[in-house]
């Protein structure tokens, strides 16, 4: 493609933008929309639930209901916090025995949007009852849907699509109202740990283990220090006597045989 070809394609897709966005403005600015958002009274609905927690592996959660059913929650999120006394704890912190309370807040407001256009320009056709062509202040055409039960003003006065003649001057104003719910839910999640073991009645006997202690060596029995006051030594000596003289007889025998 030459450059002058080139140079010419470029000025018209240009002008093709700049009169699109022209006709988008003019059309944007002969028919003017209104949105009005009204809210009704809010109610409030508190819902409690209580558990008990069986089971925490990993992200997975196994809870006792109420109602004695057993519900499994899997993947809990890190982020996911509990309130027990006080404390922020996550999902790894919990223990099988803790008692868990969740509320849940659910604030409903009625609310009610209101779209109001309304639009002013001279009839060129009209092709009741279904559609109308305006010409608008800017001299440009556009063709509007006519709704059902549309009503249009004629120099103060009020027709339906029937009674458009091309020429008239019209005005006509679109009201839709459509009623939206905004549902907001707070949700409260606090636990306690589980109580602690009870305590053995007064009067029964708590045993204590211990260590069996060693037994004693035996002591050594001490040797007395003297003999006692009925000991002596004759007997000792009588009884040397008594050898030494058998000895002396066998001796003088011998001789004798000899």
């Amino acid at each position: 493609m030459k450059r002058g070809n080139r140079s010419t394609h470029l000025c018209l897709l240009l002008a093709v933008a700049v009169i699109g966005m022209t006709v988008a403005l003019s059309m944007s600015a002969q028919v003017q929309t209104q949105t009005n958002t009204s809210a009704g009274p809010a109610t409030t609905q508190t819902t409690v639930e209580h558990a008990e927690v069986l089971l925490v592996n990993g992200n997975d959660l196994v809870v006792k209901m109420e109602d004695g059913s057993i519900r499994h929650i899997a993947n809990v999120p890190e982020s996911a916090r509990v309130d027990v006394d006080g404390q922020q704890l996550g999902i790894h912190d919990l223990k099988p025995g803790m008692k868990l309370t969740r509320t849940i807040t659910t604030t409903t407001v009625p609310k009610t949007v209101t779209t109001v256009q309304s639009v002013t320009g001279k009839v060129w056709h009209v092709n009741p009852p279904t559609s109308v062509i305006l010409t608008l202040e800017d001299g440009t055409n556009q063709q509007f849907k006519i709704p059902k039960g549309q009503k249009f003003n004629v120099d103060g006065n009020t027709v339906d699509a029937w009674g458009l003649k091309k020429g008239m001057k019209v005005s006509a104003t679109k009201i839709v109202e459509v009623p939206v719910t905004e549902v907001e839910k707070q949700r409260k999640l606090t636990g306690s740990m589980p109580p602690p073991p009870p305590a053995p009645p007064a009067d029964q006997p708590i045993l204590v283990a211990s260590a069996a202690p060693m037994p004693a060596a035996p002591a050594a029995a001490e040797a007395p220090a003297a003999l006692p006051k009925t000991g002596s030594q004759l007997p000792l000596v009588g009884m040397l006597g008594c050898l030494f003289l058998a000895a002396s007889l066998g001796l003088k025998s011998m001789r004798r045989a000899s």
